[in-house]
């Protein structure tokens, strides 16, 4: 590399480089809340995932391209996940994401998404339920004990410190235990319950929140949800029924629940249409709950906006602590 030649070295930031980062729940959600808004005014762009499944759907790659015009950055996100056919243990899951500096024309990092995706999706999940849950919600339920479902309910009493009940329901005695763990570190005052009746429970919730497996034999139906209820979809644990009776339907991105979301199709094969998305309904350009009383189904499929966003914040965490591995990928 000549004197005066850009630097185009690549700084790779491994699992264990981002594990040892310091980052509040707040922080979390006001990247992740930046993001959506900057997606909302139109100076960031957020395509339609592509996505490669084989036939026999034992595996599933996606691949998402964005730019966020905040902060001038680009990047690609990778997602690659096999096993679909085998039980969680045997599974096989791996998500990369590389940012360039849209300034510059530099690379920034490449990095393991692993912990960025398990944070920003929980985060938007919260931010849906503080935009759209009802005013007087008090009791909030959570389907699923994996990844999303541990990180769920901090991240939703950080956004709605008013909820008194906090559920949740599973099968995996170790994720009930991780669930009751991770709320601890953060609310070492708050308690969860875990429930063995799911149509019991979801009567009782005005949130929602199903971040299940695909094999969960959980699926809550719409006519078991309280009148001004709030279900949110990450994963699986909400019946197709949820969707097609919702009083209003909101979606994270509509073009992307189009394709991660086809197993909620109704009997003709078709998903019920959407109201409006979420980040202009967090911008108020448009209507997020306009009833107390209305049932509201919202999609979170997620947003490679907000990866970037939290992806570029870890960077700048990551370069001021000297962690990573620089490459010389282009030299």
């Amino acid at each position: 590399m000549t004197e005066n030649a850009p630097d185009r070295r690549l700084r790779v930031l491994s699992t264990s480089d981002l594990a040892g980062l310091d980052i509040s729940l707040s922080d979390v959600l006001a990247t992740v809340e930046g993001a959506c808004r900057a997606l909302a005014d139109g100076s960031s762009d957020n395509p339609r995932k592509l996505t490669v499944k084989p036939g026999d759907g034992h595996s599933v790659s996606y691949a998402m391209l964005g730019r966020d015009g905040f902060r001038e950055v680009v990047a690609v996100k990778t997602s690659y996940k096999h096993g679909l056919d085998k039980g969680r243990e045997e599974q096989r899951y791996y998500t990369t994401l590389t940012l360039y500096d849209d300034t510059t024309g530099l690379p920034v990092a490449m990095m393991d998404c692993s912990r960025i995706g398990s944070l920003r999706t929980p985060a938007v999940s919260a931010l849906l339920a503080r935009e759209l849950a009802a005013p007087d919600a008090r009791s909030a339920l959570v389907i699923g004990t994996g990844t999303q479902g541990r990180l769920a309910l901090p991240f939703l009493v950080t956004a709605l410190p008013g909820l008194e009940r906090l559920m949740v329901s599973g099968t995996h005695p170790e994720g009930l235990s991780a669930v009751e763990s991770e709320l601890r570190t953060h609310f070492p005052d708050r308690d969860v319950e875990v429930v063995s009746d799911l149509r019991a429970a979801a009567e009782r919730a005005d949130v929602i929140i199903a971040t299940a497996g695909g094999h969960t034999p959980a699926a809550v139906e719409a006519g078991w949800l309280k009148e001004g209820a709030l279900a949110i979809l990450v994963g699986h644990g909400l019946a197709p029924s949820t969707l097609h009776r919702a009083d209003r339907v909101i979606a994270t991105s509509e073009a992307q629940m189009n394709v991660t979301g086809t197993d909620m199709a109704d009997a003709d094969g078709e998903l019920r249409t959407v109201d409006t998305e979420f980040p202009a309904v967090l911008t108020g350009a448009a209507a997020g709950r306009t009833s107390t009383a209305e049932r509201i189904f919202a999609y979170n499929s997620g947003l490679v906006v907000t990866d970037i966003a939290l992806g570029h914040r870890f960077a700048q965490l990551a370069l001021d602590s000297g962690l990573g591995t620089e490459v010389a990928l282009w030299q």
